[in-house]
């Protein structure tokens, strides 16, 4: 068995490597006794952290979907052209993904299980993307234009699901096929490839009170 750790860190132990098995297995492909394992401990102390698998995989979706990417300084440092502010944001992302794929995993397991927890992963990782491109197509598209709400949000999925897919290639497929392609220039041709989609070729839009966190 391990050594004998405080309460709070050894809860901690206990998540990170849940957080681990969840991303990779999914809630039902692991078990209590192999998590405990895992983590060196009998069941019985795991228990003692965790009332149930369901409680300790809610702890796991909650610690992960509460991970809040914050774009504000990239967006201060950045040009005033709508591909500039989209560009960094889009490297910001991708580089938090790089730093640990389980955060993309667990999305999108969140996503097929239909977990509560898919809302936050949209709040505090998605939102600030949504906010900026629809306030951004809001203000450069004809108002006469037809359909143009929801031309406007599906410009937004859309570019949700480029960049998600493209994550998906590079992390969590056994071929990556774009193992050649640096993280800057994914990101730049991922926005290069939707502003050409919606007809934006050079824009200037304004990005002031745009991110919402």
């Amino acid at each position: 068995m391990s050594k004998r750790l405080p309460g709070p860190e050894r809860r901690e132990s206990i998540l990170k490597v849940a957080q681990g098995l969840f991303a990779e297995k999914g809630y039902h492909g692991v078990s209590i006794d192999e998590i405990a394992r895992e983590v060196d401990v009998s069941p019985a102390i795991l228990y003692r952290h965790f009332k149930s698998k369901q409680e300790l995989y809610n702890a796991v979706l909650q610690a992960m979907s509460s991970k809040r990417e914050s774009y504000v300084q990239m967006v201060i440092n950045s040009g005033t052209s709508f591909e500039d502010v989209l560009t960094g944001m889009t490297q910001v992302y991708i580089k938090s993904i790089d730093e640990n794929p389980d955060l993309l995993r667990t999305e999108l397991q969140s996503l097929l299980e239909g977990s509560d927890a898919t809302t936050d992963f949209f709040k505090h990782r998605w939102k600030s993307f949504s906010d900026y491109i629809e306030f951004s197509l809001n203000e450069r598209l004809p108002y006469d234009m037809p359909n143009r709400e929801i031309t406007i949000l599906s410009a937004s999925l859309m570019f949700q699901g480029m960049l998600r897919e493209a994550l998906v290639q590079k992390y969590l497929q056994p071929l990556d096929r774009l193992e050649d392609v640096s993280l800057q220039e994914l990101s730049h041709e991922l926005v290069r490839l939707f502003l050409r989609a919606v007809g934006i070729e050079k824009s200037h839009l304004s990005r002031k009170a745009v991110i919402s966190g």
